[in-house]
């Protein structure tokens, strides 16, 4: 689909757009592997940080601790996730990476860097880096928490 002449989108909408169509098509190929996008940030996260308490993680996603709750509750039980006691606060849980857990990181790895060419085709290596750039300037001046989508929110 091109966009016309007469119809010049602002770039807010721009981005609005692309990200919507990005999200679909990222959910689209996760679901291939049974998971959601919010599957695959959180075991990134946990895998990027093991022993993260459930608390921490909460603050991190800028969550109540229940949501963390409900949405580790889905990895544990398909056995992507454990809770380990805290041996320093034993009312705290860790969180680990099983080793299923890792094995489906690892096939998503593949997967998101054929997203990212597929839905970036259109830029050479050095537009790319200059859009991401541009992105994360803007991302940081918002205040966003890098690398947690606000999807965790709701």
């Amino acid at each position: 689909m091109t966009t016309s002449r007469n119809h010049r989108a602002s770039a807010a909408f721009l981005l609005a757009q692309l990200g919507a169509h990005a999200a679909n098509r990222f959910a689209e190929r996760v679901g291939e592997l049974g998971l959601t996008p919010a599957d695959v940030g959180l075991l990134r996260m946990i895998a990027t940080d093991p022993g993260l308490s459930q608390r921490a993680l909460a603050d991190h996603l800028g969550v109540v601790p229940s949501r963390v709750t409900a949405l580790i509750d889905q990895l544990d039980r398909r056995g992507l996730v454990e809770r380990r006691r805290s041996a320093e606060d034993r009312r705290n849980y860790e969180l680990h990476l099983t080793e299923e857990g890792g094995r489906v990181l690892a096939r998503m790895r593949p997967l998101a860097a054929a997203h990212e060419d597929d839905l970036f085709a259109a830029l050479d290596q050095e537009q790319r880096s200059r859009l991401a750039e541009l992105l994360r300037l803007i991302a940081d001046e918002q205040g966003l928490t890098a690398g947690v989508h606000p999807g965790y929110r709701t």
